[in-house]
Order: structure tokens, then C-alpha cells, then sequence
């Protein structure tokens, strides 16, 4: 069945700036995304490209070890991904697909850019998340359904 990760977390935030929620599950859409994200609805004229955000936690543990910081000093949430992916190694191309639990796919668009807002949670995040791809990935809802904190992750071929 090839290399597995897991889901160790969801996040959403239903307005620019607004406040990030943790939850444990959550319905995922073509049309709307993360359901309650404000990123994933689509627009009139057309889909949206970044439906989804993903981190790697092994990026984010190694970006604050890069700032001299212990795990977790700062939460993972905080970089305003969606997802956090655990124990396996998100594509760094885009076109990859990622399954998520039976029935999520998600397709990777493109990097992540770190944000000036890194910035504001800590001098250097921002230059620590830029290599390889270690602020994340965005993508589309390729298949929707629910996901659940603890899912198995697998890279599609």
C-alpha cells in the first residue's frame, strides 16, 4: 500500500485575520473546501486554485529548531494551514495528489509562501519556512468527503 502518514491536525478560520479554530472533523468540498474556511469557496467565475492549506509537522519542528525554539513554542495552527500532515513527507511538485482518510484528495496547486505575518509571530519564522518548500502547500479538492484528526495520509500515484 506504500508509505502512510496521519492527520494530526485541522484548522479553520472563516474570515481574513480571523480567529483559528482546531476541530477534530470536518466535511470537505469541491465546491467549498474546508467546510467553514473562508478560503475554499469557490468564486462566480470559476475554481478557487487554493482551496486547502497543508504543512508538513516535520517542516514546522524543523523551522522552530532553525529559530533555536522548542516544538510546539509556537503552534503549528499558527502558520494558518488547514492541515497538518504527520510522518510523511508532502510532494514538492505541483499535480501530486494526496488521499486523505477513504475518500479526500487533494491536489497540490503550488507552494505556500511564507507571509510577512511569520514575521509578526517571530523574527526569522518567515525566512525559516522559505526553503524546500517548508511553509506548505496549496491545493484543490480533487474528491470530497470527511476528514478526521488521525486519518491516514498516502500519496496518490
Amino acid at each position: 500500500m506504500g508509505i502512510t502518514g496521519r492527520l494530526g491536525g485541522i484548522a479553520r478560520h472563516d474570515r481574513p485575520r480571523g480567529p483559528i479554530e482546531l476541530i477534530d472533523e470536518v466535511a470537505v468540498t469541491i465546491r467549498d473546501g474546508i467546510a467553514g474556511d473562508f478560503r475554499g469557496a469557490m468564486k462566480p467565475d470559476g475554481p478557487r486554485k487554493r482551496q486547502v492549506s497543508l504543512i508538513n509537522a516535520e517542516d514546522w519542528a524543523a523551522a522552530m529548531s532553525d529559530l533555536g525554539l522548542e516544538p510546539g513554542a509556537i503552534p503549528w495552527q499558527e502558520r494558518r494551514a488547514n492541515l497538518l500532515v504527520q510522518g510523511i513527507q508532502i510532494p514538492r511538485e505541483n499535480g501530486a495528489r494526496i488521499r486523505i482518510g477513504n475518500d479526500v484528495v487533494i491536489e497540490i496547486v503550488q507552494e505556500c509562501d511564507p507571509c510577512s505575518r511569520m514575521e509578526a509571530l517571530h523574527t526569522g519564522l518567515k525566512a525559516a519556512l522559505t526553503p524546500e518548500w517548508r511553509g506548505g502547500v496549496l491545493g484543490r479538492v480533487y474528491a470530497e468527503g470527511t476528514i478526521r484528526t488521525g486519518d491516514t495520509i498516502r500519496i496518490e500515484e
